[in-house]
């Protein structure tokens, strides 16, 4: 079977190809040459995973999935959500974002923030969409070199390292993205 995995993001492809059985070939964007930039116009992290499978499917012909993920701070009201990669701006800086997110919950107690991954996969002319949440914390400081995004300021319930801290394969345990590519999995080999 083989699969298109919707994302420019290689820290994702990395992260999913780890999870995928060898039964599935991955092909990433640039394997099928999509060199042109996705829209994610959706207001809700759901809208944007279909719409990325659906702009795939219908322009390049193949099955395929795609994932949005977002941030979630209680204290927040959910921000920064659908709007995650954005969040300090357009160039998607990462210690960007980071660095307004702890600016915003300085002087707040509550630092109680989930990561929640969507995937939607649109395969045999049928859309299903499978939900990973990871619920934690978001420390006061930035800890650990690996990961990606809000890695290092995102403390998982029960560990006392942040995603940034834990290496890959523990992070794809018991992260959001692991948790929604295993229900993907599920689907596809039940």
């Amino acid at each position: 079977m083989k699969l298109v995995f919707a994302t420019n993001n290689l820290n994702k492809l990395k992260e999913v190809q780890m999870l995928i059985p060898s039964q599935i070939q991955l092909l990433s964007l640039a394997d099928i040459g999509c060199t042109e930039d996705i829209p994610e116009t959706s207001s809700t992290i759901e809208g944007n995973a279909k719409q990325k499978a659906h702009y795939i499917k219908q322009h390049y012909g193949y099955d395929c999935f795609a994932d949005d993920t977002g941030l979630e701070v209680a204290a927040l009201n959910g921000a920064p959500g659908v709007y995650s990669a954005r969040y300090a701006g357009e160039s998607r800086d990462a210690n960007a974002n980071m660095d307004k997110l702890l600016s915003e919950l300085d002087g707040k107690e509550n630092h109680n923030a989930q990561f929640k991954t969507v995937i939607a996969l649109e395969i045999n002319g049928k859309l299903k969409t499978f939900t990973g949440i990871c619920k934690g914390k978001i420390t006061h400081t930035k800890k650990g070199t690996g990961g990606f995004g809000y890695d290092p300021i995102f403390l998982p319930n029960g560990y006392s390292k942040t995603f940034a801290e834990l290496p890959l394969n523990e992070k794809n345990k018991i992260g959001h993205r692991g948790k929604a590519v295993q229900l993907l999995i599920n689907f596809l080999n039940p």
